[in-house]
């Protein structure tokens, strides 16, 4: 598989994560974004053995959208601290199955992770291992014939399924979200997941300036086959 690179230097390599591959996986011979990219890597340096990557954020796997990868150590160490002390600028799209009340509003729920079935759910703040998690979220576009609209979502946390279970939360699941999703999107063969990554903004390790990258994916309901 040729990765979708859109940018690629000494120190970094952006790229578009297709769905259903995950960003790292622990299960032997099952394809990720980590053995893609070093496979890219040794093909055009096949002297350095092996090549360096490390994962600095992640999406879920049935997401797709913009990631970076830091090829050294330092621009690891520096975009791993970045994004701990002020985050990345990390910005999605979502049709949502539904059409909320406000157009434009901060979420803030707690959320907690369960193991053993790999979902997270909206508890209180007493919860053990509860973790807090804020978005921003502004609807772009909506259509009462299909009861769907079109948001912009602004993570200012990164929590497991965050946007998933958060949307779901406000009555407006994600379209496509067999996990979180209503009844009938849980069964439904006619899309996947209908979230995407598309914006990336932070700076570069090395040089600091500002490296911003956008997608085109998910510009209209228009363009959604619903």
């Amino acid at each position: 598989m040729n990765p979708d690179i859109l940018y690629e230097d000494e120190d970094i390599i952006v790229c578009v994560k297709p769905a259903g591959i995950p960003t790292q996986s622990s299960r032997i011979g099952t394809p990720d974004m980590i053995s893609i990219l070093k496979n890219h890597i040794h093909k055009n340096n096949p002297r350095k053995q092996p090549p360096y990557l490390a994962v600095i954020h992640r999406l879920d796997q049935p997401v797709e959208g913009l990631l970076v990868f830091a090829k050294t150590p330092a621009a690891a160490r520096e975009l791993n601290k970045q994004l701990t002390r002020f985050g990345f600028g990390k910005h999605y799209r979502a049709l949502l199955t539904g059409i909320p009340a406000a157009i434009e509003e901060d979420l803030a729920d707690y959320l907690v992770k369960d193991g053993r079935n790999n979902t997270t759910k909206v508890c209180t703040p007493e919860t053990p291992c509860a973790k807090k998690a804020l978005l921003h979220y502004k609807i772009i576009e909506s259509s009462p014939d299909s009861a769907c609209s079109l948001a912009e979502i602004t993570l200012e946390t990164g929590r497991h399924h965050q946007i998933r279970v958060q949307m779901a939360h406000m009555g407006t699941p994600i379209a496509g979200d067999r996990k979180y999703g209503r009844e009938s999107e849980k069964t439904s063969e006619s899309c996947g997941l209908q979230l995407f990554a598309c914006r990336l903004k932070f700076k570069h390790p090395r040089t600091g300036k500002i490296m911003d990258f956008q997608t085109d994916r998910l510009k209209s309901i228009n363009i959604v086959a619903l």
